[in-house]
């Protein structure tokens, strides 16, 4: 896949763990595809080590959807975890 279609994705995906998990989101636009490309990247490696599949087959494919979301997910708690510590400080 080309750097537009991982924007793309990022982006969505990003977005749509944005709206699964409900609270107070930090960052904004470009915060939201950071997260995205990065949860794809991290998703498709968990599906990896821990599934033995390759989640990351293409832009249409379903996998590839679920594994940046999944992985965008983890990464938004974990920037809430840190975002929120340095908040009360």
């Amino acid at each position: 896949m080309g750097i537009i279609a991982w924007i793309i994705i990022g982006l969505l995906a990003g977005m749509i763990a944005k709206a699964l998990m409900p609270g107070r989101d930090p960052g904004g636009f470009f915060v939201t595809i950071l997260i995205g490309i990065a949860g794809g990247l991290l998703g498709g490696w968990l599906g990896k080590v821990l599934f033995g599949v390759d989640s990351i087959d293409g832009f249409f494919d379903l996998s590839t959807w679920i594994a940046a979301v999944v992985g965008s997910m983890i990464l938004l708690l974990v920037y809430r975890l840190v975002t929120g510590r340095s908040r009360r400080r």
